[in-house]
């Protein structure tokens, strides 16, 4: 029989929830406006831009399985994530000032430069956090439906930081003026943006590092500590490889991320050049994202109860897809009915599109999140260790080395399709923007489906679950 499993508070959720507003402002930042600013306002090149934000990935994707393994081999008073999850509050906050506040008269080259050097700063340092914090959630959870409402605060959160980051920085920092339309090309803009959004990544770490220690006594703690080591790292990623279910999740989120990663670093010249928004108008989209993602939060824990977790995330990409090409593909096809870009009407379309995505994503992202928690657990009961930190790094790894890619092949794109640095409203030829909408919308939607395939084969259950949930409190009972 199954020991009764402890229930944690709603403060106590929301506050580790709070903590992934950290994840979302730096998503928001990099997606949105780390290349645009580079390409367009300091004027380094699609290429060099995709490939400095690449060479930061690639940096981050290895730390990942190092903050993993080390945080799961520590041990202190304050537990084995905590210690490093405020370790990264200092130097995040002021890599992430400078990203945005290069010094002037650098070269092409120097700026280059200046952005991989502080990109991998940021990534670097946030790693540190937000592999523990993971980690963290999958030792406090332990029920199979309760990790879901766990995961659900943290995806809230995440997704509600970078629809705060986007709202605030279109309103406040960016604002069309005579000077500088898109607001985007204001430089002054950048400085402000950079000091804010430092200070508020750092209030969500320490929030909540103070908001979940009162658990820190009740996390499990690995039976015997091994010295950290890279081959037993490799070895024990090796390990989580093994699993297959691990290996539909990552392969799965593989192609997923890489084809996200492209749609985000483009997002902002879909809106200002495709369907030439003004920042004012593009201000009033992060809101209505908000509302969807308040909505997912009680809608994400009734989906993963009544279809399952993997129908949880197949079924709301599938819809994720279609949605975000219905109105791309229309205005390629310049169907007569379909409004134009000057109507009233097209604004109202592009939000409920959003809206759509943004109700639908969280269920997706919270499902990924607890189904690794859930390998966690099987992976225990194949191996006798538990491993929550390799397998968060293992599947963060996935995110940012194939992310990297995206974000190489954005810039590359740019590149392509010759569009143009600086370039005001209305000046881009109309072949480009043409060719910038069917990279956004069918060439990439094909991968997201072969990637629907991959989620297709991951083989725990409910039931499952339960079965070795049960086992392992058979086998801590044998073992005193």
């Amino acid at each position: 029989m199954q020991a009764p499993v402890r229930r944690l508070s709603l403060g106590t959720m929301a506050a580790f929830g709070f903590g992934q507003t950290a994840e979302g402002v730096k998503n928001a930042a990099f997606n949105t406006f780390v290349l645009f600013y580079y390409q367009q306002v300091v004027g380094v090149s699609g290429t060099l831009t995709g490939i400095a934000l690449a060479i930061a990935l690639c940096f981050d994707a290895v730390t990942d399985p190092l903050a993993g393994a080390i945080s799961d081999k520590t041990r202190t008073r304050w537990g084995r994530r905590h210690p490093f999850m405020l370790a990264a509050v200092i130097p995040l906050t002021f890599s992430f000032y400078f990203l945005f506040n290069p010094p002037g008269g650098l070269s092409e080259f120097g700026s280059f430069l200046w952005l991989a050097a502080f990109a991998v700063l940021v990534r670097g340092s946030l790693t540190f956090y937000h592999i523990p914090h993971l980690a963290l959630g999958a030792e406090m959870a332990m029920d199979y439906n309760q990790r879901s409402t766990l995961f659900a605060f943290s995806t809230l959160f995440s997704l509600a930081g970078g629809a705060m980051t986007g709202f605030l920085a279109y309103l406040l920092f960016f604002p069309t003026t005579p000077e500088y339309s898109p607001g985007l090309l204001n430089p002054d803009g950048y400085v402000s943006f950079g000091v804010t959004f430092g200070i508020v990544m750092a209030l969500a770490i320490v929030g909540c590092a103070f908001g979940t220690r009162k658990e820190i006594p009740h996390l499990r703690q690995p039976v015997t500590i091994v010295p950290f080591g890279v081959l037993r790292m490799v070895r024990e990623v090796m390990e989580a490889f093994r699993n297959r279910s691990f290996r539909a999740l990552f392969f799965g989120m593989l192609l997923g991320t890489m084809i996200i990663s492209v749609e985000a670093v483009l997002s902002p010249f879909m809106g200002l050049h495709f369907w030439e928004f003004t920042t004012e108008q593009l201000a009033l989209i992060p809101p209505i994202a908000l509302v969807g993602m308040l909505l997912s939060l009680p809608l994400t824990p009734v989906v993963t109860r009544l279809l399952d977790k993997k129908l949880a995330v197949i079924i709301p990409a599938a819809i994720a897809i279609v949605n975000g090409n219905v109105l791309i593909v229309l205005r390629l096809l310049d169907v007569p009915w379909f409004p134009t870009n000057e109507s009233p009407w097209m604004l109202p379309l592009v939000m409920l599109t959003v809206f759509i995505t943004t109700t639908v994503a969280p269920v997706i992202f919270t499902s990924i999140n607890s189904m690794f928690a859930d390998i966690a657990d099987e992976h225990e009961l194949e191996t006798g260790e538990r491993r929550e930190g390799i397998i968060y790094a293992a599947r963060s790894f996935c995110l940012k080395a194939t992310g990297a890619v995206g974000v190489m092949l954005g810039g590359f794109m740019l590149d392509i399709i010759a569009f143009p640095r600086g370039a005001p409203v209305g000046s881009v030829d109309p072949d480009t923007i043409w060719q910038l909408g069917f990279v956004q919308g069918p060439a990439t939607s094909l991968f997201s489906f072969c990637g629907l395939i991959l989620y297709a084969r991951y083989r725990l259950n409910r039931a499952r679950h339960a079965e070795i949930l049960e086992e392992l409190e058979r086998r801590r009972e044998a073992a005193g």
